[in-house]
């Protein structure tokens, strides 16, 4: 089976056995205690912790995920990989050990006619109802078997919370290793013997802070099979890399680096994982950047790049760009498992070549530190390169330790891999060490107990800014600040770049407070208010929940004018536009998209038109509910979106505009106004920002613009509409009046130096003129240089200005120049008045911090030529 067909042959056997398909989640997880999707369950994970109910019972999917904690084993052993697909097979409180089992064995041995004779499983310690269902129900030989204990075969959500004991399927690859010396090895045991090819986690128990395990009221079942691994069994490759969804990717890397190894190098192993994993994350919205996601894209792609650089020594010696072009073969050999690939091509492909171009630069500056520290290091009489050097270029400069070897080894220096490991193992178990404080599968207590007991709160704002609800939660989180939760609510809560509503809460007494924030954590809308009088209610009283209508309301006007933005972008400047981030407020909107072009101001403008040119078509907006495929194959746009809910809230504005939104909406885009454009800039590498307001914002901007022009009007003595005509008069009238000036300023310097020159005194046979001004721009100092060499014929002269800041000039005939520079000698001064500075040895400048101490610098410079 090719890696397509076991895609499909894993959804359609689950399919048969009632699960519902699900298509793989973004890589980006709603989860804010992820970077990444890591696993195929973290979609699932409120399911599992009970914080949502699933809305199937069984599940099915093929997930992507990416883990980068090995990155440094990637393309060394056969197994690891950045970006990897997970198979799995869910249930949330439905079927458990019995049917797990039984199906994941029959896919294996009936599906993919797997050998059972190659088959071995493991189970936990303790779990004799897992082994009793392998051994005596499936038939597994108990020679087959083995009990592992808490590293290998237990799964917890974190210290405590749900946990259970799992059970793996190995496949023996018959790779005894050299000499044979895993011929008496086990699953578990370290080696490339045992390929663990499935797992299946039984989540049965609730562990309590005291440490005792408690039955779960629901058992669910998590699976993961890795595709890759899967297809090296079925397809009989000892390396991933060699199965077919690797190999048309390997073939184009050699093709492209004109490589004629019949093999695969570990380079073009890098590059084809690194640039897989690219891929995806792009096509998912991360951009590289320095921080988060975007780090890590970043680190991805420069590593593939130097890896294949390696390869291809005029790739390095040219900064040539190259993977690029091995973005079609990805996304070719893959796109019929996701077909969004296809769409955002060449806009991955530009966002990659971009980084390498910037990343190849990058290199030639880390050479020139590595030659540097070379050359250092022979001064030093010494033949090696130090480990700190080594990894600074690899951790602080992304410099590949293999460019770092092959150079310093041309250059008869050695450098050890060994201590250059030992640095990058620190690093790597710092990195650890902060990673494992915290579980991939945190838990909030609070809200999951609460979600069990009450359920999701009622959203009733879209139709409704004022009900009364039912207390169910209240605290204090600081003084006269609290929490509150309701049975339903009319507030917003902050979530798709839209902030919360505000407004206020009160009782039938004397009780008022403010809202000024509400967040959703697992469908439960967290009020947060300031007390403004009378008592705090009780749990069970009921408010008056009354949402501030004019902040509702102007924030609305600006969330759907960005939805009008985003369309008027994609039609200027092309579908590559990707929305990176948003913020809608009651005050204006901030749209963040992916483009790597400086937009001009001819189609800033165009954009600003068509928004506006929407407004005044005052089209409907229409709010539907619909199966997400429907909306999709609509042409709706997924920003906001619930990835794995069946129905979607799509915002439709008249066929102009289609996205899944949770946000709020005006009915028509009439109501919005004016739209204006306030800023455009750059807020990161390929990332543009557009600042823009709506309705009375726009009309106030509109005022302030009047109110301005007025004011120059009145200041040029005429009319708003003469008003250009009057400054490019007064422009050219202020040309005139520089020149002027100019020339006075020539004349007065000349008169000047009639009697400055006659104060130069004579050291060491030398004619030296030197003086200290008060606010003399560095023209003037230039040209009194000039003239005091003209007058004096041979000479040396200083000169500096105390303009707050301290300013040297500093000029030396030529006939002179060979025992007296020019540079030297502003550098003294420049020094001394904490600055520095130099040029040639005729003439140079330069500047320093403190004007004050101009004079005592320039005498300085003069006991400097006192000593030449």
């Amino acid at each position: 089976m090719t890696g397509n067909e076991l895609r499909k042959s894993f959804i359609d056997f689950f399919k048969t056995k009632e699960h519902k398909h699900f298509e793989s989640a973004s890589l980006i997880p709603d989860d804010k205690t992820l970077l990444l999707t890591v696993a195929g369950m973290v979609p699932f994970k409120p399911f599992f912790l009970g914080e949502k109910k699933a809305p199937y019972k069984r599940i099915t999917t093929y997930q992507k995920c990416i883990r980068t904690n090995d990155l440094e084993n990637v393309g060394v052993t056969p197994r690891h990989h950045t970006f990897f697909e997970m198979l799995g097979n869910f249930s949330f409180g439905d079927y458990f050990k019995k049917e797990a089992i039984e199906w994941s064995w029959e896919y294996i041995t009936q599906i993919l006619k797997l050998d059972p004779k190659r088959l071995y499983v493991s189970v936990y310690l303790t779990d004799d109802e897992a082994y009793d269902i392998w051994t005596k129900e499936i038939g597994v030989p108990e020679d087959h078997m083995v009990r592992l204990g808490d590293d290998d075969n237990w799964w917890a959500a974190g210290p405590i919370g749900s946990c259970g004991p799992c059970s793996e399927i190995y496949y023996d690859t018959m790779n005894m290793g050299e000499n044979n010396e895993e011929i008496n090895a086990k699953p578990g045991d370290e080696g490339n013997r045992f390929l663990e090819i499935w797992n299946l986690v039984f989540t049965e128990w609730n562990r309590l802070e005291d440490g005792s395990l408690v039955p779960l009221p629901e058992k669910n079942i998590d699976t993961g099979a890795g595709l890759e691994r899967i297809a090296s069994v079925v397809q009989n490759k000892v390396n991933n890399f060699e199965t077919d969804i690797f190999s048309p990717i390997t073939n184009e890397i050699k093709k492209v680096l004109q490589l004629n190894e019949d093999g695969l190098s570990t380079p073009v192993k890098i590059v084809a994982d690194h640039l897989r994993a690219s891929t995806f994350l792009i096509a998912d919205g991360v951009l590289p950047s320095n921080e988060g996601r975007g780090y890590i894209l970043k680190k991805l792609i420069r590593r593939a790049y130097g890896s294949g650089a390696l390869e291809n020594k005029e790739i390095f010696d040219n900064s040539e760009t190259y993977l690029y072009k091995i973005v079609d073969t990805i996304i070719d050999n893959i796109k019929e498992a996701y077909p969004e690939l296809e769409e955002k091509r060449e806009y991955i492909k530009n966002i990659i070549k971009n980084e390498e171009d910037k990343f190849s630069r990058t290199l030639k500056i880390g050479t020139n530190i590595l030659f540097e520290e070379i050359e250092e290091a022979r001064k030093n009489n010494s033949n090696k390169l130090s480990s700190e050097v080594s990894f600074k270029l690899y951790d602080t400069y992304g410099f590949p330790f293999e460019f770092t070897k092959f150079i310093a080894e041309n250059n008869n220096i050695e450098v050890s891999e060994d201590e250059f490991n030992i640095k990058l193992e620190e690093q790597v178990k710092r990195s650890q060490d902060s990673r494992n404080k915290t579980s991939d599968m945190i838990k909030d207590e609070f809200i999951d107990s609460f979600y069990k007991t009450h359920g999701k709160t009622q959203f009733l704002g879209y139709d409704s800014l004022k009900i009364y609800s039912k207390v169910l939660h209240i605290k204090e989180i600081e003084n006269k600040m609290y929490e509150i939760i309701f049975e339903e609510t009319p507030f917003y809560a902050e979530s798709g770049g839209q902030v919360s509503d505000r407004g206020i809460i009160t009782d039938k007494k004397e009780f008022t407070g403010e809202i000024i924030n509400v967040v959703k954590k697992s469908d439960i809308f967290i009020h947060y208010f300031k007390l403004i009088s009378g008592n705090i209610p009780n749990v069970g009283d009921e408010l008056k929940l009354i949402v501030d209508e004019e902040f509702r309301r102007d924030t609305m006007k600006n969330h759907t004018a960005t939805h009008l933005l985003h369309k008027a972008l994609r039609e200027v400047l092309g579908t590559t536009v990707e929305q990176a981030g948003s913020l809608v407020n009651n005050k204006g909107l901030r749209f963040d998209f992916s483009y790597y072009e400086a937009i001009t101001p001819e189609q800033l403008r165009l954009i600003e038109t068509k928004v506006n040119d929407a407004i005044l078509a005052n089209m409907p907006v229409y709010i539907t509910y619909e199966n997400i495929n429907d909306a999709i194959s609509k042409g709706a746009m997924a920003l906001f979106s619930d990835k794995y809910g069946d129905i979607v809230r799509v915002v439709d504005i008249s066929d102009y505009s289609i996205e899944l939104c949770g946000g709020t909406h005006v009915k028509s885009t009439g109501a919005i106004g004016l739209f204006k454009i306030l800023s455009e800039q750059g807020k990161a590498s390929g990332v543009r920002r557009i600042e823009a307001i709506t309705g009375k914002e726009s009309l106030a901007y509109l005022y302030k613009l009047e109110n301005t022009i007025d004011d120059i009007s009145s200041k040029f003595k005429t009319s708003s509409g003469n008003v250009i005509e009057a400054i490019n008069k007064s422009r050219e009238e202020a040309k005139l009046q520089e020149q002027l000036i100019k020339e006075l300023q020539r004349r007065l310097v000349t008169y000047e130096m009639s009697d400055l020159v006659n104060e130069a005194v004579e050291i060491n046979g030398v004619k030296v003129l030197y003086k200290d001004f008060e606010n003399k721009d560095i023209d003037e100092l230039k040209s009194l240089i000039d003239i005091a060499k003209q007058k004096l014929k041979s000479c040396v002269v200083i000169f500096g200005s105390n303009n707050d800041k301290a300013i040297f000039v500093a000029g030396v005939t030529k006939d002179l120049t060979s025992k007296y520079h020019s540079g030297n000698i502003v550098k003294v001064a420049a020094n001394f008045a904490g600055g520095n500075g130099g040029g040639r040895p005729d003439f140079a400048q330069a500047g320093g911090k403190e004007g004050k101490l101009t004079k005592d610098a320039i005498n300085a410079a003069i006991e400097y030529i006192k000593g030449l």
